[in-house]
This record gives C-alpha cells, sequence and structure tokens, in this order.
C-alpha cells in the first residue's frame, strides 16, 4: 500500500509532487540526507506517537529532537513512540518510510516548527526508498496539519 498510497495522496492533491525514489536506503536521517543530497536538517522525519489514548503523528526537522516536557505541555500527557507493528499497521507505511501523506487512516498531524526554517524540505515518502521535495508551508497545508513548538532545535 504505502509509496502507492503516497503516490495516489498527490496525484490527487498536488500532481506538480513527485515521489522520488533512492536505490539507496533512506530510512534514517543520515542515510536519507546522503540519498538525497541535503542537509540533516531538511530531512523532515515524522514522529509516531502514543499519548494517552490518542495517535499522533509529529514532523520534524532531521536533526531536531522531541522535547517530552514541551509535547507534554502541547497536548497534555506523555508522548509513547509506537512500536515497529504498530506503526505499521496505524500509518499504512513501514518504519523509515512513515509519512503524513497516504494515511491508512486519518490521523491528527503536527508540524513543529524547527521546519520553517527551510525553503524546502524532504520527508518520506511511504517506503525505505522514498521521499518527496516540498516547501514546509505546503506540506501541512496538504495535510491539514497544526504548527506546534515541541522539539528541541539544533543546527
Amino acid at each position: 500500500m504505502s509509496i502507492q498510497s503516497v503516490r495516489d495522496f498527490f496525484a490527487e492533491k498536488a500532481p506538480d509532487i513527485t515521489v522520488i525514489e533512492s536505490p539507496i536506503s533512506s530510512a534514517t536521517v543520515p542515510l536519507a540526507a546522503e540519498a538525497y543530497g541535503v542537509e540533516p536538517g531538511r530531512i523532515a522525519k515524522t514522529l509516531s506517537l502514543r499519548i494517552g489514548e490518542r495517535i499522533i503523528l509529529i514532523v520534524a526537522s532531521g536533526t531536531s529532537r522531541m522535547d517530552n516536557k514541551k509535547v507534554k505541555a502541547q497536548f497534555g500527557g506523555k508522548p509513547k513512540m509506537l512500536g515497529l507493528e504498530e506503526v505499521a499497521d496505524i500509518t499504512g507505511h513501514e518504519v523509515g518510510g512513515v509519512c503524513p501523506f497516504g494515511l491508512k487512516a486519518p490521523l491528527p498531524i503536527y508540524c513543529d516548527v524547527s521546519l520553517k526554517a527551510f525553503d524546502i524540505v524532504v520527508p518520506a515518502a511511504g517506503s525505505t526508498h522514498s521521499a518527496v521535495r516540498i516547501a514546509p508551508d505546503r506540506m501541512a497545508e496538504l495535510v491539514s496539519a497544526e504548527w506546534v513548538d515541541v522539539c528541541e532545535h539544533r543546527p
């Protein structure tokens, strides 16, 4: 489902955006930066979290770290990362390819302000070998994300 659901998402909502594929894995921020020829901060990583009974996705700059205190203040509970199988079951994307596009079912999506440091970011596109290049504001608009400040920002 994964990469195809992302392709379908863009075909419907933003046909000018093309899913790009890499022969090398982009499953981690350093690998993705190398695969797509960008600095690690431009990689838009998607964190899959459980906060109480809620499941949310937070998209953040590849060099930022989630700040548990900020997340707790923003969402009213302690964040817990989803397990590998849980992520695939809930999002429809494998770990390393999780993105806010073409999800199995709608989920609340939040974009961390760390992404605003860049004109173009590179989030995964449903697999460990695919991504897209997109402006952070456009990404947030396409997935109806809310902007939040929940990460510790690192250069």
